[in-house]
């Protein structure tokens, strides 16, 4: 968690550096939808990584249906950030790193959540993990067509 919240911090630090505002979920929701490509998959990757931590604060703090709709947002938008790679051919291995980051990171909020909350977490999981072999299988197949 220690690592998580230093590369947040860091990349906050760096935004403000620069003068930049760092958007909010609802500002990253109302872009996406816009979005294409390259952008589509950035914006998707930010808002699933948001909404692991804001389910992990959610638990931490005591609403859970607060992170139960966080974690299953994880999942959505990975999927998203994943249709968008493949769909474009770009970006597929930052889309892979991505989920493999997020779903370890969901695995430890596992550990520390109640039993009854675990199942739910478990599901997005697994939904990340099938993200990253879509993705996977995309990079290392074959039949890709050749530039």
């Amino acid at each position: 968690m220690r690592n998580a919240t230093q590369i947040f911090l860091l990349m906050v630090a760096t935004l403000a550096a620069y003068g930049r505002e760092v958007e909010t979920l609802e500002q990253l929701k109302a872009r996406v939808e816009a979005a294409r490509g390259d952008e589509k998959i950035k914006i998707c990757l930010e808002i699933a990584e948001q909404q692991v931590e804001a389910a992990n604060k959610n638990f931490n703090d005591g609403n859970v249906e607060a992170a139960h709709a966080a974690v299953d947002e994880v999942a959505v938008y990975a999927e998203k950030a994943r249709d968008a790679a493949i769909a474009s051919g770009r970006r597929l291995k930052d889309c892979e790193i991505s989920a493999r980051k997020m779903s370890r990171r969901l695995s430890d909020i596992k550990r520390t959540v109640a039993f009854e909350d675990q199942p739910v977490i478990e599901k997005a999981v697994r939904r990340l993990e099938d993200v990253r072999t879509d993705l996977l299988a995309q990079m290392f197949s074959k039949d890709k067509k050749k530039k």
